[in-house]
């Protein structure tokens, strides 16, 4: 597939597929490359049938550059799209057109209805639940033996509780996860059909529907607990969001989807992701799990920070820059786009000593794995701190020889650095 310019330094592009179905050791060496140029390298955007691409981005790879980025969003908007390089089709917007593509003063608002949730009463509400859900889970894992442990462990526990949250009946967990994996797995073939590299007019046309479809069903799903949440409200986030008042207004349906479907997404892509990278590093890395259990709960936190900074489950974020302005000696101009490329901020060597190892005793670790500084940073950080926390707790308690059985079967995506399926092995317990 062609970009509409040619690749920006030492023949490294970013912009196709074919660049992230590379191994991760060759990916992180690219960008090493760009970080040593010392500028931003602009690349151009892939041109893709039935979507109107831009000319193209400037690739922020250096801490930084994405830290300072991040907490100015009065130069580097969220609008009108921050997940996406081109800008979305007309007919996409109402569907994604959500907290995480705004800026102030309405991201503010709808944050501090949305922050309700993740209070500490109310995370400490939840953790009770996180730990009833982890064990129940690695009770059926145990139960049903060795297998795919994204499908077993990973994806379950952060859908669970964040349809909890969102009061979405079991009955509707396995639709949460099929929708959520279409919409974010959009560049994967096993999802949409359409090979990312060279896709015909028909095949994207199809992708596009695909994605469209499952972005609609989960604002179908939304707007029916919007609506029985209207007359019957409970203590759950649709009922905090369907009956908020923001300055006399309030959420209409389109919105209340829109928000739905991010959180939905948003709040078990993280964990999901963190997880399956967790039992494939500690298997890789021996030493560090031993270290991990000889002092589980003095050294937990430090390792969950350094999952989430080596494995970068979102590699990055799109800024539109709305004036001229220059950064750390570059000039952006009005209109340009950057990407904000949290993987590579992660492994910047000028912040992270021995950045390519992986130490749960880093200390500092300044990592951005849960976004940059500033009114975007993760909402639900701590959350997924406890959930990730407390399964590796649960994990490696009840079966402590848990490990990879194999490589992974990686998600296609420039955009989320995760696996589809991981194989894993482990001795049941007497």
């Amino acid at each position: 597939m062609a970009t509409d310019s040619a690749p920006g330094v030492r023949g490294i592009d970013l912009s196709p597929m074919e660049f992230w179905a590379r191994p991760l050791d060759e990916r992180m060496a690219a960008f090493k490359v760009l970080r040593d140029q010392g500028q931003p390298a602009f690349f151009g955007e892939v041109s893709v049938p039935l979507v109107r691409s831009g000319k193209g981005y400037w690739a922020l790879v250096r801490h930084a550059d994405v830290s300072e980025a991040s907490r100015h969003q009065d130069v580097f908007s969220s609008e009108p799209s921050a997940t996406t390089i081109p800008d979305l089709p007309a007919y996409m917007g109402p569907f994604f057109g959500s907290l995480i593509n705004m800026d102030d003063p309405r991201h503010a608002k709808i944050r501090r209805i949305v922050s309700r949730a993740f209070t500490p009463r109310m995370l400490a509400k939840t953790e009770d639940d996180v730990r009833r859900r982890a064990t129940r889970i690695v009770d059926e894992l145990i139960a049903s033996g060795p297998g795919d442990f994204v499908e077993k462990v990973a994806v379950r526990l952060p859908v669970e509780i964040i349809c909890d949250m969102l009061g979405i009946p079991e009955r509707d967990y396995a639709r949460v996860i099929a929708r959520t994996n279409v919409i974010l797995g959009n560049s994967d073939a096993e999802y949409t059909g359409v090979d990312a590299d060279s896709p015909s007019r028909l095949g994207m046309a199809r992708a596009l529907f695909k994605i469209v479809w499952a972005a609609r069903d989960l604002h179908r799903l939304a707007a029916g607990l919007g609506r029985e949440r209207m007359k019957n409200p409970t203590d759950d986030l649709t009922s905090a969001l369907v009956n908020a008042n923001l300055d006399g207004e309030r959420l209409t349906t389109r919105e209340l989807g829109s928000f739905f479907l991010l959180l939905v997404v948003a709040g078990n892509e993280t964990t999901r992701t963190a997880l399956s990278h967790a039992l494939k590093l500690f298997t890789d890395f021996p030493e560090q799990r031993r270290l991990l259990l000889e002092d589980f709960d003095g050294r937990i936190g430090g390792a969950v920070e350094e999952i989430v900074r080596y494995a970068t489950p979102v590699i990055y974020m799109r800024r539109n820059v709305t004036r001229d302005h220059e950064m750390n000696g570059h000039t952006y101009k009005t209109g340009d786009k950057v990407l904000l490329f949290y993987n590579s901020a992660n492994r910047d060597e000028t912040v992270f000593d021995r950045p390519d190892v992986f130490d749960i005793t880093r200390d500092p670790n300044p990592h951005v794995g849960f976004g940059g500084p500033g009114p975007h940073f993760c909402l639900g950080a701590n959350l997924a701190r406890r959930e990730i926390t407390i399964m590796l707790k649960e994990l490696f308690t009840r079966v402590p020889d848990i490990r990879t059985a194999g490589e992974p079967d990686r998600l296609l995506s420039g955009f989320i650095n995760g696996y589809k399926r991981l194989p894993c092995t482990f001795t049941p317990p007497a």
